[in-house]
């Protein structure tokens, strides 16, 4: 099975709502569109913090991200594409910005800042949800 490694962040804004991002179909194994939190592989030579940063810029615009220290959760899951099938690692931060107009990249179709609540409901997937969860209670 091949093996995936990316590195995402649970955003929140200062109004304390976190940002979600609208995903997209994906053929041709067609995953329907989904709401899930940001996240991208993880490049040769950097590291997790240096991939949250450059991601997170790529897919919102968001150039003012600041890292909350002392929170790192990570979730597995697989998947399958045409050629293989997937065992896929993301290491999620928690992250704060004051920015609030996001530019998105061609890979979303939509965003959203949620409430806690809001979030929980909208999130697709239960691994997304849990590690929210566990950003809302972490002080």
């Amino acid at each position: 099975m091949k093996k995936e490694k990316s590195a995402g962040a649970i955003i929140k804004n200062s109004k304390n709502r976190y940002l979600l991002l609208h995903y997209p179909t994906r053929p041709p194994r067609s995953r329907e569109q989904y709401w899930g939190l940001v996240k991208g592989h993880v490049e040769e030579g950097e590291n997790e913090l240096e991939t949250v940063k450059r991601e997170t810029k790529e897919e919102t615009g968001i150039k003012d991200l600041k890292i909350i220290e002392g929170f790192k959760e990570t979730i597995n899951y697989t998947f399958e594409t045409d050629e293989a099938k997937i065992y896929k690692t993301v290491v999620f931060y928690l992250a704060k910005t004051k920015t609030e107009d996001i530019k998105l990249s061609h890979e979303h179709i939509g965003y959203k800042w949620a409430t806690f609540e809001e979030a929980l409901e909208t999130l697709t997937y239960k691994e997304s949800k849990n590690v929210l969860k566990k950003a809302e209670e972490f002080k």
